[in-house]
């Protein structure tokens, strides 16, 4: 399995030509088509044997708070003793393979420490964010019974109060920093730096992440020892690390992302990974610490771009920067060009989910190649083809449909194994040789994908299927508009309207005039049928801790606002109200 990971590190370390997506393209073939090994333990055979054993003193850890700017460095060796020592410590409480452990920190070293421990010792990891609500752990619990909880010592107060009201109690309880009936993390500083690896198969369930629920309960979606470990070399080419570069992925550890971008897409490599701590995301404070670490690939979620691109790039040195990279939902078009202007970097859009890996992006080899709006084209570990509404692929560009993942030809290898315990899940999305995303898209005849949105975000306006994306780009050209989500809004003629809630960057202010104005604008770029008819002004909108909107919230506040008076005090604009759009003053 080594040499897989030394190709990828060589692919990666060529020039972003037509050459590079040769060998890639050559270099999935085979592995789509590789009879796997039956055990595999990538924390022994990859980091430790690989990387340690080879560099074990460069940096594969910067870690910076970026409100006091206290910064701690560990290497390769480094990391692999603090993740041994917490393999010991559990071992002596009973605790090892096929266990789980649930981790709700915020961005410390010791993630970093404990997720590597839990590959290694076979125990099943459980990212738990720590924005979650009380009744919302008590859901996870009752979902999976914690054996082990490792958690701040604000988040240890919410997992007890947890634990109490579902009668549920981890075997150990670890805490960075002080509690009662807790155990200080610095315990384990007196355990061996040696410990051994647990004989992992590659198929049983070693990550188990709650998806974000944007449509529903989280879901319990299980990972196994090769699905990301090994299923992540489609986005560690995807994203292109090199083993000397710097990267950095904003992302917090609760999610399926920090593990992509923070873990393994650096370490598949053996480059170094960086994390910045923050309570809250400052712009100023954060493009710093970019400069001041020598950053050189980035990837962000949309929230943090569109935040960076409206503040004065001018004033910070990203000189070292060379890839920056967005994932979450697809970015628009001024946000990518205001960003290349300033760092002469594209943004190379790409798409996941918790459920897989890297699918669809744009590579390196795309950058200077890239159509705006596009999130580019399937990934060479996955048969990505469009179905629709029948089931059937779709050939023909052009065309909106359902995103699936073929099995008929290859399981991809970073697709994952089930949706633990909800058979009745696993069989909506496991239909005749397709795996459905949940997702819509479509492509061109030169297979560039276009993003359209959720398939339960898709609106339905009169016998017209609308994507959010494409209305929420349009508003974003305007120089008023600093965010948008788009969403269906109920109309008992035309079913649905297209309503836009808008965030307007800070030098304007939300009136008739100006809504006006994005009404005309709306119209100069859009078919008539996929303009706005609300605009709602609002200063922010929910969404996840990864940066995506949660529209299902949205469409249940227009739900609860179907009866429109907009008035000149009135924050909510609609299109029949302005007789100036000459639209027929009627719905």
């Amino acid at each position: 399995m080594k040499e897989l990971y030394r190709e990828v590190i060589q692919i990666n370390q060529m020039d972003d030509d037509s050459n590079k997506e040769e060998r890639a393209t050559l270099f999935f073939r085979k592995l789509n088509a590789m009879t796997l090994p039956l055990q595999f333990n990538w924390a022994k055979e990859i980091f430790e044997d690989l990387h340690v054993k080879e560099t074990p003193d460069k940096t594969a850890l910067i870690w910076n708070d970026i409100h006091t700017l206290e910064t701690r460095t560990y290497s390769y060796g480094q990391v692999l003793e603090r993740a041994n020592k917490l393999i010991n410590f559990l071992a002596g409480k009973g605790i090892g393979h096929t266990n789980n452990m649930y981790m709700m920190t915020p961005l410390l070293p010791e993630i970093w420490f404990a997720s590597l421990a839990c590959i290694k010792a076979g125990i099943v990891s459980v990212p738990t964010a720590t924005t979650m609500t009380s009744r919302e752990l008590e859901y996870r619990f009752e979902t999976y019974r914690p054996d082990v909880v490792m958690a701040d010592e604000a988040s240890a107060d919410l997992i007890d109060r947890a634990a109490q009201e579902t009668g549920i109690a981890p075997r150990v309880k670890l805490v960075l920093g002080k509690r009662e009936g807790w155990i200080s993390f610095d315990e384990i500083q007196n355990q061996s730096t040696e410990a051994a690896a647990a004989d992992t198969a590659s198929d049983e369930i070693l990550f188990c992440f709650f998806t974000s629920g944007t449509t529903g309960l989280p879901k319990r979606v299980g990972h196994t020892a090769v699905s990301y470990p090994l299923g992540h070399l489609s986005t560690t080419v995807m994203i292109g690390v090199k083993p000397d570069d710097i990267h950095h992925n904003l992302s917090a550890p609760g999610w399926a992302k920090w593990a992509w971008s923070s873990f393994f897409v650096p370490f598949n490599v053996g480059a170094t990974a960086t994390g910045f701590r923050f309570s809250v995301l400052d712009g100023e404070q954060y493009l710093d610490a970019l400069s001041r670490n020598h950053v050189t690939t980035f990837c962000g979620p949309p929230t943090a771009w569109r935040m960076f691109v409206n503040m004065n790039l001018e004033s910070f040195d990203l000189s070292t920067l060379r890839q920056s990279i967005s994932v979450g939902e697809p970015l628009n078009s001024e946000v990518i060009t205001r960003w290349k202007k300033y760092t002469g970097t594209e943004i190379r859009d790409f798409y996941g989910q918790t459920e897989s890996t890297a699918m669809i992006g744009n590579p390196p080899w795309m950058t200077g190649k890239m159509r705006s709006g596009s999130f580019g084209k399937p990934s060479f570990m996955y048969d990505v083809a469009l179905a629709d509404d029948e089931g059937n692929e779709i050939i023909e560009p052009d065309q909106v449909g359902h995103i699936v993942v073929k099995l008929d030809n290859w399981r991809p290898i970073g697709l994952f194994s089930e949706y633990i315990g909800n058979p009745e899940k696993m069989s909506s999305v496991f239909v005749d040789n397709f795996y459905y995303t949940g997702d819509r898209a479509s492509f061109d005849g030169d297979g560039y994908w276009w993003f359209v949105g959720r398939a339960d975000d898709v609106i339905k306006s009169s016998d017209y299927r609308i994507g959010p994306f494409e209305v929420e780009s349009a508003l974003l050209e305007h120089s008023a508009v600093a965010e948008a989500a788009v969403v269906g809004a109920p109309d008992p003629n035309r079913y649905q309207l297209v309503k836009a809630y808008v965030i307007l960057n800070s030098t304007y202010e939300g009136n008739r005039e100006l809504a006006l104005e994005l009404f005309k604008h709306t119209m100069n770029i859009l078919a008539k049928f996929k303009i706005p008819r609300i605009i709602e002004f609002v200063a922010e909108v929910p969404k996840t801790i990864s940066g995506k909107i949660r529209r299902i919230e949205l469409r249940e506040m227009s739900l609860q606002n179907t009866e429109i008076d907009a008035t000149e005090e009135s924050k909510e604009y609609c299109y029949w109200d302005f007789p100036e759009l000459s639209l027929k003053n009627k719905k």
